[in-house]
């Protein structure tokens, strides 16, 4: 595997003629099938239309609720089991597909910040400026005033949050929409689809319902579905944190807490993936099935009790990991297989924009997943929002396959998202993922500095310091 980060500001992706999956096919040998190439599009081909699916809050492991999908997108598509968010919170997780790069980067630092992003850099602004028709179907950035139109979305029915009888910026006109938002969703997708029936320019749909988040409100006819029996976890809730900071000490969430949340939020998902389920029959009917590329990705994770939390926000691998699904038949992709790379949010925009052929003039930090790059750790950051309840300090942390090093900071952030503090480190954390994937042993709890050098503790804390400014 490279020993690359991912590319820096500038750096360009590479071609979409490279094969997807390759690096993690070579390293795990016969167990992890090849992936077919994705051939470069022909002079004078269509571009491929782009589904762009983005669920709220929804963690791994939630796959029993999303059975259609799973048997479309990585039956027939591409299942990333290593697929991350490089912020494990909404507006910073959604500006960063947009835009393919970090949230200091690109700088909503918190869920108040969403007008900080530059609309310049968005994958929606270079859909819609190569030809693109482009639609945006529920949730879109938290703060966000819902009477302002999306930049760069031509069709949209913008939501401010919510599970029933939804407020949506339809086109301009907000005005209340009866029924369950994921239905509302669902189907200003399928008519946005249908239109291309007679507009015969590529599109870009954005759809993103409001499911998983909380108040976990399910469809009527979900309500009381029985979901498969769950006895956590280790790390669920862990009753030994002494190692740990202590907003993770003082945690107090329960198993059953934790049986709670995922149960409500499983049962949210049953309507995403009707809806999902919908859109494919809507493109089979369409016969925009194979030249669809599509791609599925939650904005971020969320424990069920893991170290005594219930949330995200916290550089624990179930706030950070997320279902990450890919296919687009026309380019090669629709065979079902397995990538093992380290893959995230950040990889969308450049993948899509490589898919349509287009080159971006603003700076990536992602990599198009169409090519061999395999980077072999990736960036997680979170900034704490003023001086309030919330007792997490700032953190960043340094996520390899094998391990995880993490610092606290001294820092914080206004609504702006701009930042102060001292930035002085205030505490520390190491796991081995080999043989502690559960997060339970901080190995830099009362660690000597014999041990911390046999950790390699100086060199992440590099590595990481030059990750957190590139």
């Amino acid at each position: 595997m490279s020993a690359s980060r991912s590319s820096g500001p500038g750096r360009p992706g590479p071609s979409r003629r490279g094969v997807l999956g390759t690096a993690a096919a070579v390293a795990a040998g016969a167990a992890l099938p090849a992936v077919a190439a994705a051939p470069a599009r022909a002079a004078g081909a269509a571009r491929p239309n782009v589904l762009l699916i983005v669920t709220d809050d929804q963690p791994k492991h939630t796959e029993w609720a999303t059975p259609k999908t799973v048997a479309w997108l990585a039956g027939q598509g591409v299942r990333f089991t290593n697929g991350h968010v490089t912020t494990p919170l909404c507006a910073p997780s959604r500006s960063s597909v947009f835009s393919g790069r970090f949230a200091h980067n690109h700088g909503v630092r918190n869920n108040s910040a969403s007008h900080s992003l530059d609309q310049r850099t968005t994958l929606q602004r270079y859909l819609k400026q190569a030809g693109y028709r482009t639609g945006l179907f529920g949730k879109y950035l938290n703060a966000w005033d819902i009477a302002d139109n999306p930049p760069h979305f031509e069709d949209f029915a913008l939501l401010r949050p919510s599970y029933t009888d939804g407020t949506f910026n339809v086109n301009g006109t907000v005005r209340t929409i009866p029924g369950y938002t994921t239905t509302v969703i669902k189907n200003r997708a399928l008519a946005f689809l249908e239109e291309s029936r007679t507009d015969t320019r590529p599109w870009f749909a954005y759809v993103t319902p409001y499911a998983s988040h909380g108040p976990f409100t399910p469809e009527p006819k979900y309500a009381g579905t029985d979901v498969p029996a769950w006895n956590g976890r280790p790390s669920v809730p862990e009753g030994d944190r002494s190692d740990k900071p202590a907003y993770v000490r003082n945690g107090t969430q329960t198993l059953e807490d934790g049986r709670t949340v995922r149960a409500k939020q499983l049962r949210t998902l049953r309507s995403v993936d009707d809806a999902v389920q919908a859109l494919r029959d809507k493109l089979a009917a369409l016969g925009q099935l194979d030249n669809t590329l599509v791609i599925y990705i939650g904005d971020n994770g969320f424990n069920w009790a893991d170290h005594g939390l219930t949330g995200k926000a916290v550089p624990y691998r179930p706030a950070h990991e997320v279902p990450f699904y890919l296919s687009w038949p026309g380019g090669g992709l629709g065979g079902g297989t397995t990538d093992d790379r380290i893959v995230a949010n950040i990889d969308i925009a450049p993948t899509v924009l490589d898919a349509a052929g287009i080159t971006p003039d603003t700076p990536h930090d992602g990599r198009s997943l169409f090519g061999s790059h395999s980077r072999d750790h990736l960036l997680i950051e979170w900034w704490k929002q003023g001086t309030g309840a919330d007792p997490k300090d700032t953190w960043s942390s340094y996520v390899a396959k094998d391990r995880q090093y993490t610092e606290y900071y001294d820092l914080r952030t206004d609504a702006a998202g701009t930042v102060s503090g001292t930035g002085q480190v205030r505490f520390r954390e190491y796991y081995d993922l080999q043989a502690d994937p559960y997060q339970l042993r901080n190995g830099l709890h009362q660690a000597t500095p014999a041990e911390e050098q046999a950790l390699g503790i100086p060199g992440l804390a590099a590595a990481l310091a030059a990750d957190r400014t590139a």
